[in-house]
């Protein structure tokens, strides 16, 4: 069973549910590749809230190979960590373009591969916690509304292959 942690926020959310299949969060800015929103599910045969993150494949991809390149720069480069908070301008650019060769690296060797997924937190404030990456292009309306409209369901089918997407135009 689900329990809802803080009634003041899920009662305002309630409010701005009302008559409506889903509200987007005025606090977070929606983009083409992510959208923070909420909706009403049935889970257990109790209605909850759902805080939901839906975002594209391609911007999770991006994401990750992010992350491991700070790992792997942390690696070649023992001060990489210390240096992101220092002041150091030329340092910085140094490893502004490790970060660059080590993702065009990631990128030419397929090393990060992504598929569909979905993490469910029942630890959320509001009910029900929603993570989910989608192969769209686009975070639109109707991915939404098919998203929901399938969650509900328990009629979600996720697509198991792993997925690598190009990102070296964001460097040339």
């Amino acid at each position: 069973m689900i329990e809802p942690k803080d009634k003041n926020l899920i009662t305002r959310i309630r409010q701005k549910l009302a008559g409506t299949l889903f509200y987007i969060d005025d606090e977070d800015e929606p983009t083409d590749e992510c959208v923070h929103f909420y909706f009403v599910a049935d889970r257990d045969g109790q209605e909850v809230i759902c805080d939901c993150v839906l975002y594209t494949l391609r911007l999770h991809h991006e994401g990750e190979m992010h992350e491991e390149a700070e790992v792997r720069a942390s690696e070649k480069f023992e001060e990489y960590l210390k240096a992101k908070d220092s002041e150091s301008a030329s340092q910085e650019e140094e490893i502004g373009m490790m970060m660059a060769e080590i993702l065009l690296e990631l990128e030419e060797e397929e090393a990060i591969k992504v598929q569909e997924h979905l993490e469910l937190d029942y630890e959320n404030p509001v009910g029900l916690g929603v993570d989910a990456g989608l192969n769209v292009p686009v975070i639109s309306n109707e991915v939404i509304t098919r998203f929901i409209t399938e969650f509900r369901a328990g009629t979600l089918k996720l697509d198991e292959a792993l997925y690598s997407f190009q990102i070296s135009t964001d460097f040339e």
